[in-house]
C-alpha cells in the first residue's frame, strides 16, 4: 500500500512539474523588459525610492567616523523610528540616565566606522554600557530590552510561565517587524512604483499580524495579562507606526481591531512611553539628543524627515 502511495505522488509531481515550470517562465515582469538573470548584480541606474541610494548588498564602514559620547554610561545611536522608540522607551520606563544621539540613517550615517564598531549590521539603535570594562556593545533593538530588563530586573515577568510567554512575543515582533516595515511600509509608501502584488501581499500579512495581536489581547489589560513588560514596549511602536508613520488607517481598517486600539491607548497614555516617543525624532516636540530629564522641557531642532 504504501508503495503503491508513493507511486501515485511520484507520478503527479512527474506530471504537473512541467508544466509548473512553464508558468514560471513566463511569468511577466515589471519593467516588461525585466529577465531575471542566473546570477544576480546591482542595478548600474539610480535605484530610486526613498532608501535607494543607500543600500548596497555589502557590510561593514564605508567613512571614518567618530561618534559623540557624554557623560552617562549608557550611550545611544538611535533614530525616532520604531525600533529605536522601543528602546528610548524602555529607558524611561526604567528612569535611567543616559545620552541619545539621533543617527540619521538618510545620510548613511550608520555606515561611519564609529558605529559600525557597535554594530556591524549597521542599523539603529546601538548601545554602549560604559559601566563594564571594557564597555559592553548591545544591538539589535530586542536584544537592547532584554540586555537593560534584565540588567534592573525589571519589566520582565518573574513568574516562569509568564516569562516565557513574554518572551514568546518579544521574539514574535521581532520576526513580524521586517513584514510590517521592509515588507508592507515599504511599498504601500516608500516604493518608487505602485506594485499591486507586492502591496496586496505584504497589506494581506500586516493585517493578520494586527488580527494576531487583537485576539490575543481579547479580554487582557497587557500582552501579558495583567503585567506590563518589555513586550508591550517592543510592539507598540510597530503598530503605531502603521498609522502615523505609514499613514494605513483607512487602508487597513485599522479601527477594526477594538482590542489593539484599546490596548493602543492604554499604553500611549504611559508619561514614560511619550517621553520614548520624543527622543531622537522628529516633529515640534522632538528631543534630537537626551542627556537629562530637562531636556523634555526645551524646544529641539528636528533632524531630517524620514
Amino acid at each position: 500500500m504504501v508503495t503503491r502511495t508513493i507511486f501515485i505522488i511520484t507520478s503527479l509531481i512527474a506530471l504537473f512539474l512541467p508544466s509548473t515550470l512553464s508558468m514560471s517562465e513566463s511569468k511577466p515582469s515589471l519593467p516588461a523588459s525585466y529577465t531575471v538573470p542566473k546570477v544576480w548584480n546591482p542595478p548600474t541606474g539610480e535605484a530610486g525610492g526613498r532608501f535607494g541610494g543607500i543600500n548596497r548588498p555589502t557590510a561593514g564602514a564605508r567613512s571614518e567616523t567618530t561618534l559623540p559620547k557624554g557623560e552617562h554610561p549608557l550611550q545611544l545611536y538611535s533614530l525616532g523610528t520604531p525600533n529605536g522608540q522601543k528602546v528610548t522607551i524602555l529607558l524611561e520606563e526604567l528612569g535611567l540616565e543616559y545620552d541619545a544621539y539621533p543617527v540619521n540613517i538618510m545620510d548613511a550615517t550608520q555606515f561611519g566606522s564609529a558605529f559600525v564598531d557597535i554594530n556591524p549590521n549597521s542599523k539603529i539603535p546601538a548601545m554602549l554600557d560604559y559601566s563594564v570594562t571594557p564597555p559592553q556593545r548591545v544591538f539589535e533593538s530586542g536584544s537592547i530590552l532584554l540586555y537593560l530588563a534584565e540588567k534592573e530586573q525589571k519589566l520582565i515577568p518573574k513568574d516562569p510561565r509568564k516569562r516565557t510567554e513574554c518572551m514568546n512575543w518579544l521574539m514574535w515582533q521581532m520576526g513580524t517587524a521586517p513584514y510590517l516595515g521592509g515588507g508592507f511600509g515599504h511599498f504601500f509608501k516608500y516604493a518608487p512604483v505602485n506594485i499591486e502584488y507586492a502591496i496586496d501581499r505584504f497589506a494581506m500579512e500586516a493585517k493578520r499580524i494586527v488580527d494576531v495581536l487583537d485576539k490575543h489581547l481579547e479580554g487582557k489589560e497587557y500582552v501579558c495579562d495583567d503585567e506590563y513588560s518589555i513586550a508591550d514596549i517592543a510592539i507598540y511602536p510597530w503598530i503605531k507606526c502603521l498609522s502615523t508613520g505609514y499613514n494605513a488607517d483607512e487602508f487597513l481598517q485599522l479601527d477594526s481591531y477594538k482590542n489593539v486600539k484599546r490596548w493602543m491607548a492604554t499604553i500611549g497614555e504611559r508619561p514614560a512611553v511619550q517621553r520614548g516617543n520624543r527622543v531622537n525624532g522628529w516633529g515640534p516636540d522632538a528631543v534630537l539628543e537626551r542627556h537629562s530629564p530637562a531636556d523634555f522641557d526645551t524646544d529641539s531642532k528636528p533632524p531630517s524627515s524620514l
